[in-house]
């Protein structure tokens, strides 16, 4: 019996020594900045914010990263994270051509108007339009700005800790300006 407990011990004490515990992390470097991190499936966030590159905890092992940007093709690619340490996933997304004019604007009224502070601490909550990411909430929330689209109907998802849920259908009319109300808390 003190056998077994010395041996359980030693591997304990082995583990702990490599570090077999300790979380690690990835960081997405490349172009566009703006771009959306998901591993494996889930979103983290932006890959980076005003040029700097945000860090994102993980499991050590094996995981599949995807970065996306509506003006882009999805880039995927698996990487292995040690424990303790952070695996940079370095990217270039090719450009997929614009679509033509006329556009109709969508943007979003209501809760809290884009900042530096609203952006580094507020809803950077991923915007989908028919289940393609297509920016952040924030970045869609100032009367000056929005998301340029070509006149149609589209399906509209949102699901912001900060400015609840939305998930509905949208007209966007050539040379107008739909704005979807945020709730806010």
């Amino acid at each position: 019996m003190r056998l077994l407990v010395l041996v359980a011990a030693a591997a304990t004490c082995s583990s702990l020594a490599f570090g077999a515990d300790k979380p690690g992390a990835i960081k997405a470097v490349g172009k566009p900045g703006r771009a959306g991190v998901w591993i494996d499936g889930k979103y983290v966030g932006p890959a980076s914010r005003f040029t700097v590159t945000e860090k994102y905890p993980v499991d050590p092992g094996e995981h599949e990263v995807t970065l996306r940007d509506p003006r882009y093709e999805d880039f995927t690619t698996k990487v292995t994270v040690a424990p303790g340490k952070t695996a940079k996933v370095r990217y270039k997304l090719k450009e997929v051509p614009l679509a033509p004019p006329p556009y109709g604007r969508l943007r979003f009224g209501g809760g809290e108007a884009e900042s530096f502070i609203s952006v580094t601490a507020g809803d950077v909550t991923p915007v989908f339009i028919n289940d393609r990411f297509y920016g952040y909430v924030d970045e869609l929330n100032n009367v000056g700005g929005g998301l340029l689209l070509p006149p149609g109907e589209y399906k509209l998802r949102v699901e912001s800790p900060i400015n609840g849920t939305i998930n509905q259908d949208i007209k966007i009319e050539a040379n107008k300006v739909t704005v979807v109300p945020l709730k806010g808390k």
